[in-house]
C-alpha cells in the first residue's frame, strides 16, 4: 500500500496550526516581491507576544512568537503562489527578536521558526539564517522575521 506524501498544508494542520489571512501592511510597503523565482518578504511581526525577552516574555514565549510570525509569512507565500507545494526551498531567514541588554539567546528564539519549517517542509525548508537582537521593534512586538524563498518556476 502506497503512503500518501502530505502537502505543507496537511503538515500545518497535523501540527495544529492554520494560516490565516495576509496582514495588512503597516506602511508605504508591500508584504513580498518576487523577482524571477525568488520570493523576498517584507518583515512579519506577531498579534500577540508583546515585550521584552529577557523582561515581559520568556524563551519560551519567544519561540512560540517566532512560530507565529513564520505562519505569518507562510500565510504570505501562499497567497502569492496558491499553495505551499510549489516551494522549492527556503534559502534564508533574517530574526529580530525584542530584547533586552543582557539577553543572549537570539538563535534559541528563532529557531521556533526554524524548526516549524524543517517539520513542514523537510530539508526543503533548511536555511541560512541570521538571529539578532533589537532595543525595540514596531509596536512593540517580540519578534519580526524576514524570508527569502525559492519557488517551482
Amino acid at each position: 500500500m502506497e503512503q500518501k506524501v502530505m502537502t505543507p498544508e496537511e503538515k500545518l494542520q497535523s501540527l495544529g496550526f492554520q494560516l490565516k489571512q495576509v496582514r495588512p501592511a503597516a506602511g508605504n510597503y508591500v508584504s513580498h516581491v518576487r523577482v524571477g523565482n525568488l520570493i523576498f518578504t517584507a518583515g512579519q511581526g506577531v498579534d500577540e507576544f508583546h515585550g521584552k525577552l529577557g523582561k515581559e516574555l520568556t524563551l519560551e514565549e519567544g519561540y512560540d512568537a517566532a512560530q507565529q510570525s513564520m505562519l505569518n509569512l507562510l500565510s504570505v507565500i501562499k497567497y502569492e503562489l496558491g499553495n505551499l507545494n510549489k516551494v522549492k526551498r527556503i534559502v534564508k531567514l533574517l530574526g529580530f527578536v525584542n530584547s533586552t541588554e543582557d539577553f543572549t539567546d537570539h538563535p534559541k528564539v528563532i529557531n521556533g521558526a526554524s524548526d516549524l519549517l524543517v517539520k513542514v517542509f523537510g530539508e526543503r525548508g533548511r536555511h541560512a539564517r541570521s538571529a539578532l537582537g533589537m532595543a525595540q521593534l514596531p509596536n512593540n512586538t517580540s519578534v519580526e522575521i524576514e524570508m527569502i524563498v525559492e519557488v517551482e518556476d
